[in-house]
C-alpha cells in the first residue's frame, strides 16, 4: 500500500516518517513540504536519511494520506485527495468539529470544506474503533485531548461523577510545532512554567463534544488550563470531579471500584494502560502508549485522575498510523510495539 505525507517538514509528519520505516505493509512514496521542495528528506531530515525521497510541493499516486499541514490548508490540501477516493487522515483540526461554526469561531477561518464534516470519524480509536475502520475521513485527536478523554471516558460513561470537570495539563514544547516565537524561545521557556489560553484552548470544544457524546448528550462543564513545561515531549493532565452520590462504594473501597471500572474499561486495549502509581511522562517517551492512573480524593469526594502521553506519538503520529491501520486492514499494533526511550 501507498501512502504519502503531506508537510513532513514539521515535527508530526516528520515523526510520521520516522514511525512508518518499522512498517512492513505500507510503503511511504511521496512526501511535501512547501519550505523545502526539491531537497532530499535525507538532507532536510538527517534521521530519516533511509527514504529514497525527495520533497515534492503534491503528492504522487497513493492509497493513503496524511496531513500535517495547519488547520484550514489541511482541508483544502486533502479535498481534491477525497474527492479522488483517497482516504485521509488528517492531524489538523479540521475535520475534528461536527459543528463548522463552532469551528469557525474556534480557528477563526472559514472551513474549506464543511460538507466533509458529517462523514469524518473522530480517530480516537479507543472509543470509535468500528468507525474508524469504515471511514474515508479521519481526525486525528488533539493531544490535549487524546490525554483528557482517555483519561475521563470511563468515569463518565458510567455515571459515576458529577457533570463538572476541571483539565489541568502540561505539555513540552514540541506541542508548538517548528514555527519560530518568542514563547517557545529557549531562553523563554527554560527553566518555566507558564499557563496558556485561559480564555480557552482550541483542543476545549474537541473535549467537550467527545465527552458529552459519552454522556448521552447531557449538559457538561469543563474547565481545562494547559501548562508549557521546559522539556521537548509530553504531555501530563490531571483531571478532577466531584463523585456523583450513591454510585461509588465509601473508604478504602471506592479505590478499588474505580480501578476495577478503569481496567474493564481498557481490556484488550494495546495502548492504554493503568499504572499502579502516578505514570510520569518520561514512561511514554517515543512510543504510543497513554498511561492512566485513577484515584480518590477521600477527603473531598473526587475523582482523580492522572494521564501521560508523548504528544507527538499517541498525541499525534503514533495516533494517526494506528487509524491508518484500522483503515487499511492490518494489525492495531503494526509499527507502533517500541518501547518507551528511558530515561
Amino acid at each position: 500500500m501507498k501512502v504519502g505525507i503531506i508537510n513532513v517538514t514539521g515535527y508530526g509528519g516528520s515523526e510520521l516518517a520516522r514511525l512508518l520505516y518499522h512498517h512492513k505493509g505500507v510503503h511511504l512514496t511521496s512526501v511535501t513540504g512547501r519550505s523545502a521542495v526539491g531537497e532530499r528528506l535525507g538532507q532536510f531530515f538527517p534521521h530519516l536519511a533511509d527514504f529514497d525521497l525527495t520533497i515534492t510541493e503534491e503528492l504522487g499516486e497513493v492509497d493513503l494520506a496524511f496531513s500535517a499541514l495547519p488547520h484550514a490548508a489541511s482541508a483544502a490540501a486533502l479535498l481534491p485527495l477525497i474527492q479522488r477516493g483517497v482516504k485521509v487522515v488528517d492531524i489538523s483540526a479540521d475535520f475534528r468539529l461536527k459543528d463548522v461554526a463552532e469551528y469557525e469561531s474556534w480557528y477563526g477561518v472559514k472551513h474549506p470544506a464543511p460538507q466533509l464534516l458529517p462523514e469524518s470519524v473522530y480517530g480516537l480509536t479507543e472509543l470509535n474503533r468500528a468507525a474508524v475502520a469504515k471511514a474515508r475521513i479521519v481526525a486525528n485527536p488533539g493531544c490535549y485531548a487524546t490525554s483528557a478523554i482517555l483519561a475521563l471516558a470511563p468515569a463518565l460513561k458510567a455515571g459515576i461523577i458529577e457533570p463538572d470537570v476541571i483539565i489541568d495539563s502540561k505539555s513540552g514544547v514540541s506541542g508548538a510545532g517548528r514555527a519560530l516565537s518568542l514563547t517557545t524561545h529557549y531562553c523563554e521557556v527554560n527553566e518555566n512554567v507558564s499557563a496558556y489560553s485561559l480564555a480557552g484552548h482550541r483542543h476545549l470544544p474537541e473535549i467537550v463534544q467527545e465527552l458529552k457524546a459519552l454522556t448521552g448528550g447531557k449538559a457538561l462543564s469543563v474547565t481545562f488550563v494547559p501548562h508549557l513545561i521546559p522539556m521537548t515531549r509530553g504531555i501530563l493532565s490531571t483531571c478532577y470531579a466531584r463523585l456523583a452520590p450513591g454510585t461509588i462504594a465509601s473508604g478504602d473501597k471506592a479505590k478499588a471500584e474505580i480501578t476495577d471500572l478503569y481496567r474493564d474499561f481498557y481490556r484488550g486495549e494495546p495502548f492504554v494502560r493503568l499504572t499502579p502509581a502516578p505514570p510520569q511522562t518520561k514512561q511514554t517517551w517515543g512510543n504510543n502508549l497513554c498511561l492512566v492512573h485513577p484515584t480518590v480524593d477521600m477527603r473531598t469526594g473526587r475523582l482523580v485522575v492522572i494521564s501521560c502521553l508523548d504528544n507527538l506519538v499517541k498525541g499525534a503520529a503514533g495516533q494517526a498510523i494506528q487509524n491508518m491501520n484500522l483503515l487499511l486492514g492490518f494489525a492495531e499494533t503494526t509499527a507502533l510495539e517500541a518501547a518507551a526511550v528511558y530515561p
